[in-house]
C-alpha cells in the first residue's frame, strides 16, 4: 500500500459535507518556531486552505506549511487573486477564508481584496510577512507599513512582535473575522518573529476585553417593530446580505409567509429568499426590477434586515421611500440611522432578530391582522406591466442577456455563480434565478473588476461538490485571468463565461446615455481577438470554446458542462450596444427609474 506524501495530501479537495475538524488540544507545551506555531494554530482553528505566494519575509512560514496534512496551500499567480479566492471560499462556505503574502508589494497587492471584503462584510484573515523588527521603520527592502495602510479597510489588524503571541493573535484574528459583523483581519509578522523559538500550547487565551458584539435584540424594540408590522398596509421586507451572513434565510422565509409582506433582496442578498417564491418582487436599486423599486418608494413600512441603505439602493436619499417608517435591524450599531433615520432601531444578529420578531408578530396578529390585498394588487400590476426583459440585437449578434439566461437555466439553481463587475454582473443578477443562499458571489460594495475568476476558484475549492460558474466581462476577465493557470495546476475545474462585447460595457453605456455617444477609451479590441480568449484559455491549461450565435448557445454550454477535469472558458461574442435596464441614473431619485434609452421616467407622482 502506498502512502500519500504531505504535499499530495494537501492537493486533495476538502470534504464539502461537513466543516473542517480542528486539531485536538495539545497537552504539555512544545517548543516550536514562530512559523511552526502559526501553522499549528491554523490547523487548530480548522483552516483547510490558504491562498498565497511565498517571498522573503514570509518564507519561514512556508517551510512548516509543506509538512501540514490539514492545510492545503494554493499557489496563486498574483496576491490579488489570493485575496479574492479567500473571499470566494468564505462566501461559498460560510467559513473564514485565509490568504498569505510577503512584505512590501506582496502585502500591498492584498489591499484591494481586503477593501472588497471589508465593504461586503466577508470573514477573511490575511497573514503577511514583515521585515525584521530591527529594520522596521528604516525603509528596508520590501518594507511597507501594511497595518497602517490597511487600517481603514480591515475590521482589525495587528503587528505581532513576539513569537509567543502568534497563537493568540491567530485565534483572535479568526474570532474577529467571523463574529459580529464579519470582516477582514490582517496579521503582520516580522521574519525574525517567525524564526524565533517559543513555547506552543493550545488553545490560547484571547484578550479582547472591548469586543462584545450584541447578538440578542432588545425586547422593547422587537415589540415596537411587531406593532408597526401589524398596523402597516404597504410593508416591504428589505433584505440585505446580513441575512445570509447570519444564516437566517429559513427564518426570513417563515417571517415573510407569516406577515404576507413582499420581499426585495439586494445585490448582496440574492438567494437569501427564493426567486421562485410568490412574495419575492425582485432586486431593488439602480438596476433593480421596477416592482421592487416602486414597492420601496410607495411602502409605508420598511422592515430592513441586514442591509445598509447604500446609494445604489436608495438613489437620491432625500427622495427615497418618502412615506415609509423604518425598522432597521443590523448587528453593526454604526449602520443604524447612518444613511436613513430608523424609527425602530434594532441591534442584533439577524437570525435572532427574525426569530424574536416572529414571536412578537404572532402575538400582535391575535388581535388584528392587516389586509394587504390592495397592496398586492398594486404590486402585481407593476410586475405585469414592467417585467424584466430584453430585446434581441438589431444587428443579429448574440444577446448577452440570452447567453446568461441560458447558463442559469441549463446549469440550474444548485450551482454557485460568481461575477466580475460591469454589465455582465447586473445581467447575471437579473437573469439567473437564485433559490438558495451562497449561490451568488459578487463584489457589491467596492465593485472590483477582476473578482470573478479568483472568487470562483476559492468557491470551487470550498465546495467541490457544486458546479461553479464565473460570469465575467471581457474587461474584468483580463485583470485576473492568470488565475486560470492556478486552477489548471491545482485541479480546480471552474467554468468561465466571458461576455465579450469588445468594450468596457458599463462605462460605454454611460457614455451612450450621458456623454453624447463619445466613446472615449472604452474599446478593448477583443472583438478583433486581441487577445483571442480561446487560445489564451488553452495556453493557461484550460479548454477554450467560442459561441457567436444564439442557436449555438445551449450546445456550447452543455459541452462545457460535460468537462469536469479541467477549467473551461467560453468566449461569448456579443454586440456592443446591449444595455442594462431598468436603470436609475446616479444622482436621481428612484421615482425616475428608466425602462430603456430615450424613454421618459416610468412613472410620475400621479402614476405611483
Amino acid at each position: 500500500m502506498t502512502t500519500a506524501t504531505p504535499r499530495e495530501m494537501s492537493r486533495q479537495m476538502p470534504n464539502p459535507t461537513s466543516p473542517p475538524k480542528p486539531a485536538p488540544p495539545l497537552g504539555a507545551p512544545v517548543r516550536l518556531t514562530g512559523a511552526q506555531a502559526l501553522v499549528r494554530s491554523l490547523e487548530a482553528l480548522g483552516c483547510e486552505a490558504v491562498f498565497g505566494i511565498p517571498g522573503g519575509t514570509i518564507l519561514p512560514a512556508y517551510d512548516p506549511l509543506l509538512d501540514s496534512v490539514r492545510v492545503r496551500h494554493v499557489l496563486v499567480r498574483h496576491e490579488q487573486g489570493a485575496g479574492h479566492a479567500a473571499t470566494g471560499y468564505a462566501q461559498a462556505t460560510g467559513r473564514v477564508g485565509v490568504c498569505m503574502a510577503t512584505s512590501g508589494p506582496g502585502a500591498t497587492n492584498l489591499v484591494t481584496p481586503l477593501a472588497d471584503a471589508y465593504m461586503d462584510s466577508v470573514p477573511v484573515v490575511a497573514i503577511t510577512g514583515q521585515q525584521t523588527r530591527a529594520l522596521i521603520g528604516t525603509d528596508a527592502f520590501q518594507e511597507a507599513d501594511i497595518t497602517g495602510i490597511t487600517m481603514p479597510v480591515t475590521k482589525h489588524n495587528m503587528l505581532v512582535k513576539d513569537a509567543a503571541e502568534i497563537p493568540r493573535a491567530t485565534a483572535e484574528a479568526f474570532h474577529l473575522a467571523a463574529t459580529g459583523r464579519p470582516g477582514p483581519v490582517l496579521v503582520d509578522i516580522p521574519k525574525d518573529v517567525l524564526q524565533d523559538l517559543m513555547s506552543f500550547a493550545w488553545p490560547p487565551e484571547m484578550q479582547l476585553p472591548g469586543y462584545r458584539p450584541i447578538t440578542r435584540p432588545h425586547g422593547k424594540q422587537i415589540r415596537e417593530a411587531a406593532r408597526l408590522i401589524a398596523t402597516s398596509h404597504r410593508p416591504v421586507l428589505y433584505v440585505g446580505g446580513g441575512v445570509i451572513k447570519a444564516r437566517a434565510s429559513r427564518g426570513l422565509r417563515e417571517l415573510a409567509e407569516l406577515t404576507g409582506a413582499p420581499v426585495v433582496t439586494t445585490l448582496m442578498a440574492r438567494g437569501a429568499f427564493p426567486d421562485s417564491h410568490p412574495q419575492h418582487v425582485g432586486m431593488p436599486g439602480m438596476h433593480g426590477t421596477v416592482a421592487a423599486v416602486a414597492a420601496m418608494q410607495r411602502s409605508d413600512l420598511l422592515v430592513t434586515l441586514g442591509a445598509r441603505f447604500d446609494d445604489r439602493v436608495t438613489g437620491q436619499l432625500s427622495s427615497f421611500a418618502p412615506y415609509a417608517a423604518v425598522v432597521h435591524a443590523d448587528i453593526d450599531p454604526a449602520e443604524i440611522s447612518k444613511n436613513r433615520r430608523a424609527d425602530v432601531p434594532i441591534v442584533g444578529d439577524c437570525a435572532e432578530v427574525i426569530s424574536e420578531l416572529m414571536t412578537a408578530v404572532r402575538a400582535e396578529f391575535e388581535s388584528a391582522r392587516p389586509d394587504l390585498a390592495a397592496w398586492w394588487q398594486q404590486l402585481r400590476y407593476w410586475q405585469q406591466t414592467f417585467p424584466l426583459g430584453y430585446d434581441r440585437p438589431s444587428d443579429g449578434m448574440l444577446s448577452p442577456q440570452f447567453a446568461i439566461e441560458r447558463i442559469g437555466a441549463l446549469v440550474g439553481p444548485d450551482a454557485i455563480y460568481t461575477a466580475g463587475v460591469g454589465q455582465h454582473q447586473m445581467w447575471a443578477a437579473q437573469f439567473i434565478r437564485y433559490e438558495r443562499p451562497r449561490s451568488w458571489i459578487n463584489s457589491g460594495g467596492l465593485g472590483t473588476m477582476g473578482f470573478a475568476v479568483p472568487a470562483a476558484m476559492g468557491a470551487k475549492l470550498g465546495r467541490p461538490d457544486l458546479p461553479v460558474w464565473a460570469i465575467d466581462g471581457d474587461g474584468s476577465f483580463q485583470m485576473t485571468n492568470q488565475e486560470l493557470a492556478t486552477c489548471a495546476v491545482e485541479n480546480i475545474p471552474i467554468k468561465v463565461a466571458v461576455i465579450n462585447n469588445g468594450s468596457l460595457g458599463m462605462v460605454r453605456q454611460w457614455q451612450t446615455l450621458f456623454y453624447s455617444q463619445r466613446y472615449s477609451q472604452t474599446d478593448l479590441g477583443t472583438h478583433s481577438r486581441i487577445p483571442d480568449f480561446v487560445k489564451l484559455a488553452e495556453a493557461l491549461g484550460c479548454v477554450g470554446l467560442r459561441c457567436e450565435a444564439e442557436p449555438d448557445v445551449d450546445r456550447v454550454i452543455e459541452q462545457a458542462m460535460e468537462i469536469d477535469n479541467r477549467p473551461v472558458v467560453i468566449d461569448f461574442v456579443v454586440g456592443k450596444d446591449a444595455q442594462v435596464w431598468p436603470m436609475v441614473a446616479a444622482g436621481t431619485g428612484n421615482d425616475h427609474i428608466m425602462a430603456a434609452r430615450g424613454i421618459r421616467p416610468l412613472f410620475t407622482e400621479d402614476e405611483l
